[in-house]
C-alpha cells in the first residue's frame, strides 16, 4: 500500500466508522447548540439528535478553526515521516481554509524534506466526502501520492452537489436569501434547488413550488449531468428526512439501474446548522457541474 497520509476535515460529512475503517485523521469543527459547545464527532446518533433538537427550536452556530489549531494537526500528521494530503471544504464555503493556509506554509518550511499538499477540493459536505472517498480508494489500490493528487485534480469538479431545503429561514440567517424571498417562500411552499458551481460556491439553480417537485427538479439535472453511471456510487445525506432520502433512492435506482451503491447517511452536524433539518443532498461523479 502506498505510503502516505490523507486526512480531511470532519465536514466531509462521512460516518465516524469510516474514517476509522480507513485510518483517515480528521480535524474537527465545532459548533455551539444553545450556548453548549461540541466538537463534530460524525456520529449518526449525534446528527439525529442535533435535527431534534433544531426542529424543537435549538439555536445554533459554528466555528471555524483556527490557524493554530490546524497547525497543531498538521504538525502531528507530518511527524510520522510521512507525506501527507489534506482535504478541506472549498474556501468560498468555509473561511477556515484561509488558516488552513497559513498553518500549511509554516508546516511546509518546518519539514522541507516531506511533502504536504493543502487541496482547494472546491467540493462541500457529501462531496468532499466522495472526493475523499476516491482518493482513500486509490491509495489503497497502491497509487503513489502524485498520482492520487494528479487523479484529483482532475476530477473534483467532476463531483456533482445537489441541494434542497425545507426551511428557507435556514437560509436567510446565511446570507443567501433576503427576509421578504423567506417569508414569501415560506408562505407559498417556494424551495430551491442549488448545487456547487465550478468556483465552489452555493448557487440557487431554479426555484419550484413544493418538496416533492424539488427532489424531482433534481432527478431530472441528474440525466443531463448522470451520462455514465455505471458502477458509480452515488452519496445521499439528509438533515432528518429519511423518507425523502430512500424516496430518491428508488426513483434513482430506477433510472439509473447499473449504479453501483447508493450510501444514505445523515448530514453532519456544520452543513446542517446552516441549512436546518429537511436539508436534503446528493452526491455523485458525473460529467459536469451545471453553470
Amino acid at each position: 500500500m502506498a505510503d502516505f497520509i490523507i486526512a480531511a476535515a470532519s465536514t466531509a460529512d462521512l460516518p465516524s466508522e469510516y474514517f476509522t475503517e480507513h485510518d483517515v485523521p480528521i480535524i474537527r469543527y465545532s459548533y455551539t447548540m444553545d450556548n453548549e459547545q461540541f466538537d463534530d464527532d460524525c456520529k449518526e446518533e449525534t446528527r439525529r439528535e442535533i435535527y431534534k433538537r433544531m426542529r424543537k427550536g435549538a439555536l445554533m452556530t459554528t466555528s471555524m478553526i483556527n490557524t493554530y489549531t490546524y497547525y497543531d494537526f498538521f504538525k502531528e500528521l507530518m511527524d510520522t515521516g510521512k507525506d501527507v494530503i489534506f482535504l478541506d471544504m472549498t474556501r468560498q464555503i468555509s473561511t477556515s481554509f484561509t488558516n488552513a493556509e497559513k498553518a500549511a506554509e509554516q508546516i511546509k518550511e518546518e519539514y522541507p524534506n516531506q511533502r504536504f499538499y493543502l487541496m482547494d477540493t472546491l467540493c462541500v459536505s457529501g462531496g468532499l466526502g466522495m472526493l475523499l472517498h476516491y482518493m482513500i480508494n486509490l491509495k489503497e489500490q497502491g497509487k503513489s501520492f502524485d498520482e492520487t493528487i494528479e487523479w484529483a485534480e482532475a476530477n473534483k469538479l467532476k463531483i456533482i452537489h445537489w441541494f434542497t431545503v425545507d426551511d428557507l429561514n435556514y437560509l436567510k440567517r446565511g446570507g443567501r436569501v433576503s427576509n421578504a424571498a423567506a417569508m414569501v417562500g415560506s408562505l407559498l411552499s417556494i424551495k430551491p434547488v442549488l448545487y456547487v458551481s465550478d468556483e465552489g460556491k452555493l448557487v440557487v439553480a431554479t426555484k419550484v413550488h413544493g418538496r416533492k417537485a424539488a427532489l424531482l427538479n433534481i432527478l431530472d439535472r441528474m440525466k443531463e449531468d448522470f451520462t455514465e453511471p455505471d458502477g458509480k456510487e452515488v452519496f445521499i445525506n439528509h438533515a432528518d428526512c429519511l423518507n425523502d432520502a430512500e424516496f430518491m433512492r428508488e426513483k434513482v435506482l430506477e433510472t439509473f439501474p447499473t449504479v453501483a451503491k447508493i450510501t444514505i447517511t445523515s448530514l453532519g452536524a456544520v452543513i446542517g446548522a446552516h441549512c436546518g433539518p429537511g436539508l436534503f443532498t446528493i452526491f455523485y461523479l458525473g460529467n459536469k457541474r451545471y453553470a
